[in-house]
């Protein structure tokens, strides 16, 4: 159609010459085919630069969609006053909470990994977190993750629990839920917006250094390899204060991303309960986030902070509980966390260097408690409010096992660093074996995922005793560890 429009074009001055057999109408139409003949040549030309300028703008966006990409949020976490924490109403806020962290953008869906100013977020709670940060970061909820610090002063999140002591009127006793929600929807928000200001990464920096006379083991354990003593966040007693600190990790380690030679955020890990003192309903980020806003002041980087695996680790040997030990603490705290920045060593790295695995595990549920024994609990009107709350956890997790519904741990692979992500209260233990696994790789590991399972022991600490692995805090049997935990590490690991 193109040709016959130039060839009417190029003989409309004559057309009854073509095909005619006259010499001077013969040159006449010769000249007007070779002319169309150029033209041809020349569109076929400008057609093909064309194409080929489409294919490079075509695969140039490919490619920069597919380029390492960074994007941070930060959201107010903090509770209304009056509204129920851990352990009382809020009656003051001496510091504000916070929900933050990052989405990775390149190959494949983003990943988002947040860390909340909270005590815990568990079960149909957790899933609210996870559906909610994954729609509006555009991924699926298997590649987000999302983190308790565990501030004891910080509100509880669990919609399953909430549920069942509505059913039985202690709804909004010990959670808000209407805060709760909101909440989450303004985290969701902020992530949506975070994607519009994601931020080149050409770079990555590891580092790691001890925090010095913060952590100790909370088991004390007697000749006869039983706990004979607990050592809590706090402690005035001599022989707890005397006693060597422990099975602990004193490596607080870094990761940073960088574009170029500009710093774009440093996500933090340490295992340790993060208490100074509370109870008493007045909200703090405790000394783990009072270290980390310090450090955001001092070098100007958005800084997430990860509790690491410290169901049986604490301060109790360096801190008696009193007000003036949270700022002491605050400052080991920051200086781990500034030696560990100062060790940073940097490597180049590209979307291809990335790599997100996930387990899904059932956890074998402890065998200390029946569906109806916690039931008749919930239902008792003469139980103390918090017994009643205990088993409404302990139910909303029974429950969910009944059903087979598994948890999600993950893997992020970074370059040369591995950040595992684990549910529950784990044992530091975990954490040193999978750097024992792992020995060639900067492993990291953020715990206090879904809150659900309460605290994760090891096998032989269910045989050693103490509150940790008692019916009052686990909600698994001690076939966690080696049965599934451990198998399932080495798996995200390999």
């Amino acid at each position: 159609m193109q040709v016959k429009f130039q060839l009417e074009l190029l003989t409309a001055g004559d057309p009854a010459n073509i095909g005619t057999g006259g010499s001077s109408s013969t040159s006449g139409f010769c000249c007007n085919l070779i002319l169309l003949m150029q033209r041809i040549s020349l569109y076929s030309r400008h057609w093909f630069v064309f194409l080929a300028l489409l294919l490079f703008f075509e695969v140039s966006w490919a490619a920069d969609q597919e380029r390492l990409r960074l994007a941070t949020f930060e959201v107010s976490a903090t509770p209304p006053m009056g509204s129920p924490v851990a352990y009382a109403p809020v009656r003051k806020i001496l510091d504000p909470l916070s929900a933050r962290g990052i989405v990775l953008l390149g190959k494949g869906d983003p990943i988002v990994l947040c860390a909340v100013d909270w005590i815990g977020i568990g079960n149909e709670g957790y899933t609210a977190w996870l559906e909610a940060l994954a729609e509006a970061a555009g991924t699926h909820p298997d590649r987000v993750t999302v983190h308790a610090l565990h501030q004891h002063d910080g509100p509880r999140c669990d919609f399953t629990a909430e549920r069942l002591l509505a059913r039985y009127g202690l709804g909004g006793q010990f959670f808000d839920n209407d805060f709760l929600q909101r909440t989450i929807n303004r985290v969701a928000e902020a992530v949506k917006d975070a994607l519009q200001r994601a931020k080149p990464v050409t770079h990555i920096g590891i580092g790691k250094a001890r925090v010095e006379r913060v952590a100790s083991n909370r088991r004390l354990l007697g000749p006869d390899g039983k706990v004979k003593l607990m050592r809590y966040s706090k402690s005035q007693n001599p022989e707890a204060i005397a006693a060597p600190e422990g099975v602990i990790d004193p490596y607080l380690k870094i990761l940073s991303f960088w574009d170029d030679e500009t710093a774009l955020a440093v996500m933090s890990y340490y295992a340790t309960h993060p208490q100074s003192y509370y109870g008493d309903g007045d909200v703090t980020s405790e000394f783990v986030g009072l270290a980390r806003a310090q450090r955001e002041q001092e070098t100007g980087i958005f800084h997430v902070h990860f509790n690491g695996a410290s169901g049986n680790v604490a301060a109790g040997k360096y801190n008696d509980g009193s007000p003036a030990m949270r700022p002491v603490l605050t400052q080991r705290m920051a200086d781990g966390m500034r030696a560990a920045w100062e060790n940073t060593e940097k490597e180049s790295i590209t979307s291809s260097d990335i790599e997100w695995k996930t387990e899904k595990v059932l956890l074998p549920p402890a065998k200390h408690f029946t569906i109806s024994e916690l039931r008749a609990t919930l239902q008792d009107e003469l139980k103390a409010p918090r017994e009643r709350l205990s088993a409404a956890l302990h139910l909303a997790w029974l429950e969910r096992v009944d059903k087979g519904s598994p948890i999600t741990l993950s893997c992020l692979n970074v370059g040369s660093a591995s950040i595992l992500h684990m549910p529950g209260e784990l044992f530091v233990e975990y954490q040193l074996a999978a750097q024992e696994i792992r020995p060639d790789r900067f492993v990291l590991m953020a715990a206090y995922g879904d809150y659900g399972p309460g605290y994760i022991g090891t096998e032989v600490a269910y045989r050693q005793g103490g509150y940790e692995t008692s019916a009052l805090a686990s909600r698994v049997s001690p076939e966690v560890e080696n049965g599934v935990l451990i198998p399932a590490i080495e798996r995200l690991l390999k």
